[in-house]
């Protein structure tokens, strides 16, 4: 693990941290502007993230937001990629993924969360 004043690469911390099968992967997203930091899109592929930083991403149909909370030199195990970041989502009680659509109209809320995803644009 690096010290915390170090920064690397987004699409390599995505890759290392297994939310990427390929780094190809994670770089087409970051390019396809689907990534945020801080709130911020983000586009290139060699913008630096550092410990603190939070990502938002689409991961499947669900959205990942992640706290990095460490830096490595390697894509290790599975064990050592869940000590790389802190799952937001998961830790406020909330479900990442989309509503089930029922069937017909969309009832309020329903409308109310497909307006939501289209401002945050990671629709």
């Amino acid at each position: 693990m690096n010290e915390p004043h170090q920064k690397i690469r987004i699409d390599k911390w995505l890759w290392q941290s297994r939310h990427f099968k390929t780094r190809t992967n994670a770089a087409k997203a970051v390019s396809g502007g689907h990534v945020r930091v801080n709130s911020r899109r983000v586009l290139k592929p060699s913008f630096a993230v550092g410990i603190g930083d939070v990502l938002a991403f689409r991961q499947g149909k669900g959205l990942r937001v992640v706290r990095v909370v460490a830096l490595t030199d390697r894509r290790g195990p599975s064990a050592e990629a869940l000590a790389l970041y802190e799952d937001l989502a998961r830790s406020r009680g909330k479900t990442a993924a989309r509503p089930e659509p029922s069937s017909g109209r969309p009832n309020r809320k329903e409308r109310r969360i497909a307006a939501q995803l289209k401002l945050a644009n990671l629709d």
